[in-house]
């Protein structure tokens, strides 16, 4: 329920009264005219008894302190209200630092956190001018945003120092790709988000990488990366088919059991499949990672590749191919296998990720993605307060089949 509002007494009323007959208000637009002209007489009058605080005596009064009042300067705040002229006033030695509107503070609207804010949603700098210049009625500079969200910078790289878990059960790598100028050419490049799931079975992105190389050098020195900031060892990590991600982690962490993503595979697979066919053939898939023991589900591989092959002779290659990487899963329970090939956890990322994508057609620059990338992170994690479902069976099963792996 929402907070009641206080009853008016007489004395408020009475001042309501006098600020209507005063400032002769007619319309919403009036009341807000009369706020900020009322906003600014009350900072004036509080930045004038604080320099009588900083000052020690009243004007007029004498006095042997060899500082003393020396005029006013003008200043222009931006505030919820639109831009307030103001005089400040000033002493003669300059050590007069006041604290309702700091000494170089232009804005008392907390413009910065509604800037981030929108940032985050994707939009670009012009168009967060322009909503500021809509709803507050004062111009922000393309720079003026940069310059707020480049403070930024020292969290990012502060959050991509932060000491990680020893132990991560299962870790997740997937890829969300923006298109991004360089030097006047738009280039391709790939967020590579690493998503770990602790011992307590919740979520933690553990790293944002953005980059076009996909070499094992390039992998090893991610990897290498988590194992600086403390990872010790890795149960399961689930990524796409990139062959590189495999090779660096069987040198990085070689006791890891690597799964390929099924939702990836799948994905790739019916990019082979006419939309008419798409639905029957998804289902029949289905069978193959749904199966019981690796046994049936290579042989359920086969059939659908005997059912399949007149019709699309390729689809099925990767599976043959790769049955190494997507057998796996077979030797695990329902419980831990869903963890694994739904994906939730990193799809629901993603999907935010995504919406960066059609908010920005393109980034000015690789910081301007990853500040982007870094603000919406943080806003979606802050919904991940809940570890995740059957966590309990899922970490039993998995101190069995890893034992002594686990704390």
């Amino acid at each position: 329920m929402g907070k009641r509002r206080e009853r008016l007494n007489e004395r408020k009323k009475n001042i309501i009264a006098q600020l209507i007959q005063e400032y002769d208000i007619h319309t919403a637009e009036d009341i807000q005219g009369a706020l900020k002209d009322l906003l600014g007489g009350t900072i004036e009058s509080m930045l004038t008894a604080e320099l009588d605080n900083h000052l020690g005596y009243d004007p007029y009064e004498r006095t042997d302190s060899a500082n003393a009042r020396n005029g006013k300067k003008q200043k222009t705040l931006r505030s919820k209200y639109g831009e307030i002229p103001i005089e400040v006033p000033q002493d003669r030695e300059g050590s007069f630092e006041p604290q309702i509107v700091k000494k170089r503070q232009k804005d008392i609207s907390s413009i910065e956190d509604k800037i981030i804010s929108m940032y985050a949603k994707g939009l670009t700098t012009k168009q967060i001018s322009e909503q500021i210049e809509d709803i507050y009625g004062f111009d922000v500079s393309d720079g003026m945003i940069s310059d707020i969200t480049d403070k930024l910078l020292p969290d990012i790289q502060d959050w991509q120092k932060i000491p990680l878990s020893s132990v991560y059960p299962i870790i997740f790598i997937d890829a969300v790709h923006f298109s991004v100028r360089d030097n006047h050419v738009i280039k391709k490049l790939a967020a590579y988000v690493i998503l770990g799931i602790n011992e307590d079975g919740r979520k933690e992105v553990l790293s944002i990488q953005i980059g076009e190389n996909e070499s094992s050098k390039y992998w090893l020195s991610i990897l290498n990366e988590l194992k600086n900031r403390g990872v010790k060892d890795i149960l399961i990590l689930c990524a796409d088919g990139l062959s590189v991600i495999k090779e660096s982690i069987n040198v990085a962490f070689p006791n890891t059991e690597y799964q390929r993503c099924l939702v990836h595979q799948v994905r790739n697979t019916l990019k082979y499949v006419a939309n008419k066919d798409k639905k029957e053939f998804a289902t029949d898939l289905k069978t193959i990672y749904h199966a019981p023991s690796e046994e049936l589900g290579h042989s359920r591989m086969l059939e659908v590749t005997d059912k399949w092959q007149s019709h699309y002779p390729n689809a099925m290659k990767s599976w043959s191919d790769n049955w190494d990487v997507i057998s796996p899963i077979f030797k695990f329970s329902a419980d831990v296998r869903k963890v694994i090939y739904t994906t939730n956890a990193i799809e629901s990322l993603n999907s935010t990720y995504r919406r960066l994508n059609r908010q920005r057609s393109v980034f000015p620059s690789d910081t301007s993605l990853l500040k982007a990338l870094y603000l919406a992170t943080f806003e979606a994690t802050k919904k991940w307060t809940l570890p995740l479902r059957n966590w309990g069976k899922v970490y039993g099963e998995l101190s069995i089949m890893f034992e002594g792996r686990l704390v």
